[in-house]
């Protein structure tokens, strides 16, 4: 039986669509490789959101090439599509295959002669479902029509597309008959879904949608932008029984001046607003903020500016990156560049001030009752199980194999370092048999 590998860089679509790749390959008779084994196929699914990921794809395709001296070697993802020549230059690769091709990789496996070089990008958005995970990912919306003045993603994966509400609920209704409690919704520009389709929908129009259909106990939405935050969605969210009290909203700086030279269309007061009536509406709710530091620019009082907005505020976690310069993007020839080692320094105090954040809201649910979702795995270090709550907290517990992927109720009773949380059953839950 043909083996393969599958690594993976980036972020969760990335990751999604891997998953869904291994999902399709096994189907067509492929088996993975088991540990150390030397694969047939080697997929590489890189990343180009920085320079740093630039490089770790680089890496991780001449690693799959030395550990896998045999294999037909494939790279796809955002440096493929971005960067073909350069992975052209690599000795031991077959083939670059595009975003809207991935669907296409075991057809493309399965021909005779090996096509070389990149494959054509189409508007096509492929209607994937299919994961081992106890969380999986949907995606249900591809590209961006943003165009940030620091970011490649448009260019990598071309303008937005959305699955429409039909096929989106065909999917959440398949993945729920095969067991599965919790899905992602994810996307490249989650919150421009369905503008494209025919007639136009929104986010909302399929929230509706599927709280109508309610074919999933729990629906989490991935990152969506500020300003498609409207009021209508927040009350929601806190109305529903199903969608996960979790928010991810990228700031990416709290300085006014450093945002409308970043083209991103909102400021540091709409930012506020939006998040303190989040919190007002459901106050349980984690929110997440993505912050990109250094853009050129950046003095010391705009980086003060960003520091005093998340203090000011109920976030309770950041995903913090350093300004990276991408060819093709205006801010890559910006003046004012700022040096590495500002860009480190600052980093290191919005990442504290994350764990400090992540520390007390965790901190704050010690004592209540919450439903969690049981995970497939156990903690390396303790054996308890791992689960995580609507709103985004992860607890261990003890317990039996049987309540893997079950939804149980538990009581938070104590917090060892920022991030880890223990819980035991509830005394009114009824575990499952």
């Amino acid at each position: 039986m043909t083996t393969f590998s599958i690594k993976t860089l980036g972020c969760k679509v990335n990751q999604f669509e891997s998953e869904t790749l291994e999902q399709a390959l096994v189907n067509q008779g492929y088996r993975p490789a088991c540990g150390v084994e030397e694969a047939d196929i080697c997929v590489v699914n890189t990343c180009t959101v920085t320079q740093k990921a630039s490089m770790q794809s680089r890496q991780a395709i001449r690693q799959a090439i030395r550990a896998n001296p045999e294999a037909r070697i494939l790279v796809t993802g955002c440096y493929a599509q971005t960067e073909p020549e350069a992975i052209k230059k690599i000795a031991g690769v077959h083939d670059i295959v595009s975003h809207s091709d991935k669907s296409r990789i075991p057809e493309i496996l399965s021909m005779t002669e090996e096509p070389k070089g990149c494959l054509l990008l189409t508007s096509a958005l492929p209607n994937f479902h299919l994961q081992g995970r106890t969380r999986p990912f949907l995606k249900i919306q591809d590209g961006c029509n943003a165009f940030c003045a620091y970011c490649v993603v448009p260019f990598a994966r071309g303008k937005g597309r959305s699955l429409p509400i039909e096929s989106v609920l065909e999917s959440i209704s398949r993945l729920k008959t095969d067991g599965i409690y919790e899905i992602v919704l994810t996307g490249i520009h989650l919150g421009h879904y369905g503008l494209d389709l025919k007639p136009g929908t929104c986010l909302n129009d399929l929230l509706i949608a599927v709280e109508s259909a309610a074919p999933m106990e729990r629906i989490r939405i991935s990152s969506i932008e500020l300003a498609e935050i409207s009021n209508e969605l927040i009350d929601r969210i806190a109305d529903s029984k199903i969608f996960c009290h979790h928010f991810h909203i990228p700031l990416q700086s709290g300085d006014n001046e450093v945002l409308k030279r970043m083209n991103r269309p909102y400021t540091r007061e709409m930012f506020h607003h939006i998040v303190c009536r989040i919190h007002d509406r459901i106050p349980d709710a984690a929110i997440g903020a993505d912050v990109l530091v250094g853009f050129p620019g950046e003095s010391d009082a705009a980086f003060d500016q960003t520091v005093s907005l998340i203090e000011a505020l109920p976030i309770t976690y950041l995903h913090v990156f350093p300004f990276s310069p991408r060819k093709g993007t205006p801010a890559y020839s910006f003046a004012d560049q700022i040096p590495h080692s500002v860009i480190k320094a600052r980093c290191s105090t919005l990442r504290a001030l994350s764990k400090a954040k992540k520390k007390c809201f965790y901190r704050s649910h010690i004592g209540k009752e919450l439903e969690i979702l049981v995970e497939g795995v156990r903690d390396n270090t303790t054996g308890h199980l791992k689960s995580m709550t609507s709103n985004y907290i992860p607890v261990m517990v003890e317990g039996k194999d049987h309540l893997r992927n079950t939804l149980i109720m538990v009581r938070i009773i104590r917090q060892q370092g920022e991030a880890t949380m223990f819980g035991v059953i509830s005394n009114s839950h009824q575990i499952p048999t």
